[in-house]
């Protein structure tokens, strides 16, 4: 009686131990396919200018598509008949696809709130949303190229004078 306790309970040790080894082995994997970055952007026009500044953290899920979550800032300074400036953060959901090496598509999802100390009227939304679809050029860990707002409306967007604006990405 007592042996097979004894080797009931050595059983049970080395599977407990292969079972804590194999989740080890699960969470170093996931971590292997995380990549930390993110982008900036900057617009500049004869009346505005704008700087944006993005970090994120993607997961590979292969080596064509990945999937992250970002955070946004951004700084517009309007300098046309009224002088104002504004701050602008909130965070994205972003899709990468990459059909061959050197090219990498791109869908980005992302809600800013804005922050001024002016009178909303009916046409300006303190909230901006926003849907790209760009395409970047890679190189090692940089992505540069364009993207394109489908949701972009000149009279309710305080952000970008254009529904287009370049895209630089980084991730390690």
């Amino acid at each position: 009686m007592q042996k097979t306790f004894i080797l009931l309970l050595m059983l049970f040790l080395a599977s407990s131990n292969l079972i804590s080894q194999n989740s080890e082995l699960k969470q170093q994997k996931f971590i292997n396919n995380v990549r930390f970055g993110g982008g900036f952007n900057i617009s500049l026009n004869n009346s505005y200018t704008a700087f944006a500044i993005s970090p994120s953290a993607l997961y590979d899920f292969s080596d064509e598509f990945s999937l992250g979550l970002g955070l946004t800032y951004v700084y517009v300074k309007n300098k046309s008949t009224i002088q104002r400036t504004s701050n602008l953060y909130g965070g994205s959901i972003l899709a990468l696809y990459r059909p061959i090496q050197y090219i990498q598509l791109s869908m980005e999802y992302e809600q800013l709130k804005l922050n001024q100390k002016i009178n909303y009227s009916n046409t300006i939304n303190p909230w901006q949303p926003a849907l790209y679809v760009g395409m970047e050029y890679v190189t090692g860990n940089l992505a540069m190229g364009l993207r394109y707002d489908v949701l972009f409306d000149q009279t309710k967007n305080v952000i970008y004078a254009s529904g287009l604006s370049p895209v630089f990405r980084l991730y390690f």
